[in-house]
């Protein structure tokens, strides 16, 4: 006598199966790959768009991916069968992508208990108004090795060079090609023996004696001065909240080393 499930059986069973299979985006030679797995990967490419956002989750999208998968699933069954996973140098490396994933979960946790209040943007932002000041300065320079060279630039300007003839010797490369300009910028760009310098002069000025900073001595000229145009909160909000994050980050980053015990 031979056993027959009755129809109910047949769809109780099928119905049974249906989340397991659910589970599974595909099944390459025997060896099941997550749904998650594709989850992930949309969720990162969705992610790497930044503020205008990645790839929109779609089937073609979806099929792509499983596609992908499926291609990584053989490749890696083949790595595996050829026994690369025991290479020291294959180990080392999965090492290291180990570290890279964990420690990005590490400061995603971190970041999200302790968030960036709004008070404390806000006085950064305070802070920035009253560093960058009031007034935004229009200014050439040439920087030279030694004080000498200096002035003897200096002598050649008030004798009549021009400026931006002489300013080809510059060593900063980034002005030295367009005559020393420096654009505009407020004092707090620059480091302070320039910008104590800078804001004494008069537009049209040049200064009498060098100016050494770290970088060597300058000789500046001051075009134009006008009203700063600080950003507002709104505008600078997003950086102000990195900036604030990685110092935060920092700061844990060293408690930690400073509580571990290294020998």
């Amino acid at each position: 006598m031979t056993f027959k499930p009755s129809r109910l059986l047949v769809v109780l069973f099928a119905a049974a199966a249906l989340p397991v299979m659910a589970q599974n985006l595909a099944v390459v030679n025997g060896k099941a790959i997550p749904s998650s797995r594709a989850d992930m990967m949309i969720k990162q490419l969705s992610a790497q768009g930044g503020a205008q956002g990645g790839q929109p989750d779609t089937p073609e999208l979806r099929n792509m991916v499983k596609d992908e998968l499926i291609n990584r699933e053989v490749l890696i069954q083949e790595a595996d069968k050829l026994g690369l996973g025991n290479n020291p140098d294959v180990k080392a490396q999965a090492d290291i992508a180990r570290q890279s994933i964990l420690i990005r979960a590490l400061v995603a946790d971190f970041i999200k208990k302790n968030p960036i209040k709004d008070a404390d943007i806000q006085a950064e932002y305070d802070k920035f108004k009253a560093q960058a000041g009031d007034k935004e300065y229009h200014a050439q320079h040439i920087l030279v090795e030694n004080e000498a060279d200096a002035k003897s630039i200096i002598a050649k300007l008030k004798a009549g060079g021009k400026f931006e003839d002489l300013a080809k010797q510059s060593k900063d490369p980034g002005s030295a090609a367009n005559g020393g300009d420096l654009g505009w910028a407020t004092p707090a760009s620059f480091v302070k023996p320039f910008s104590d310098a800078l804001v004494a002069l008069k537009p049209g000025q040049l200064t009498d004696t060098p100016v050494k900073t770290q970088f060597g001595y300058h000789v500046i000229k001051l075009d134009e001065v006008r009203p700063a145009k600080i950003p507002t909160l709104a505008e600078v909000k997003p950086q102000i909240t990195e900036a604030l994050q990685q110092k935060k980050l920092q700061a844990y980053q060293q408690d930690l080393r400073a509580k571990a015990k290294i020998q």
